[in-house]
């Protein structure tokens, strides 16, 4: 395992969209396990790959609860609506308050393969939605209402 280098704003690859993980090979077991020690080092609660200048949907999240490993994951459902203030370790020393779904289901692979879904209310709705909206291209500052 290595702690990876966490692209930070301007940076072109965290506006780009991601590619689905076709096979889950050493490659990206490698990715995952490096990402989740990146963001434990980072102190932070979730990392999309093009966060370390990978383009493949691979995201890691840990709230407190344990690791969470997703590969190819899809929002399938949300409800609810609330305001949370978010960071992100690619905007160090940035908050700001985003308009976010309180209830999420996403489905995706494990590193075995093995379809899985994960469900999250409050903060790991917001995690769940951060981190999957980075494989679009799209960051919690594009949908930031009021900076903090």
């Amino acid at each position: 395992m290595a702690i990876r280098t966490i692209r930070i704003e301007d940076d072109e690859i965290l506006r780009k969209k991601s590619r689905d993980v076709k096979e889950i090979d050493e490659k990206i077991i490698t990715l995952l396990d490096d990402m989740a020690e990146t963001m434990y080092d980072a102190e932070g609660v979730g990392l999309a790959a093009p966060q370390v200048g990978i383009l493949k949907k691979v995201v890691v999240i840990d709230i407190g609860d344990g690791l969470i490993e997703l590969i190819n994951p899809v929002v399938i459902e949300t409800r609810g609506e609330k305001l949370f203030e978010e960071a992100c370790l690619s905007f160090p020393g940035q908050m700001g308050k985003v308009l976010r779904p309180e209830y999420a289901k996403v489905e995706a692979l494990n590193r075995d393969g093995e379809k899985i879904v994960i469900e999250g209310e409050g903060v790991l709705a917001v995690a769940l939605c951060h981190e999957t909206d980075h494989l679009d291209g799209v960051l919690y500052v594009d949908k930031v209402i009021d900076g903090a």
